[in-house]
């Protein structure tokens, strides 16, 4: 009788475990939005993400070939993001195209890319 008590026991561990162990992570598209607060636009990141530089003197796009910082803190604000198109603006993720407008921690003003903040970013306003 012990035996079979014990062999339940064992059994239900094992089950809860298991269950466990293969719930699914959220996905992407579950993750919390960035949230605004003190004029800005506030995500939670990638700590050491690159910020990059921008192609025009408007700013308007991003230069995917040239870092001009990195982001230490997390989370970190944002002004607007950008959805762009073109072929070196290919970020991957769930927005494919989406670059974020920010300052980098060494004061270097820049784009990071979508994929480097773990928040929802459609709360942000569009760049233009």
């Amino acid at each position: 009788m012990r035996t079979r008590k014990t062999l339940a026991a064992v059994f239900s561990v094992a089950a809860l475990a298991l269950a466990l162990g293969t719930t699914a992570a959220p996905s992407a598209s579950a993750a919390s939005g960035c949230w605004y607060s003190g004029s800005h636009w506030w995500c939670n990141n990638r700590v050491g993400a690159p910020v990059y530089g921008y192609k025009d003197l408007a700013r308007y796009y991003p230069d995917s070939s040239r870092i001009v910082g990195y982001m230490y803190s997390n989370p970190s604000w944002f002004d607007c993001r950008y959805d762009g198109g073109q072929p070196d603006e290919y970020v991957g993720g769930p927005h494919p195209y989406r670059w974020e407008w920010t300052k980098a921690d060494n004061g270097q003003w820049g784009w990071m890319k979508d994929t480097a903040i773990n928040s929802e970013t459609n709360p942000l306003p569009a760049c233009w």
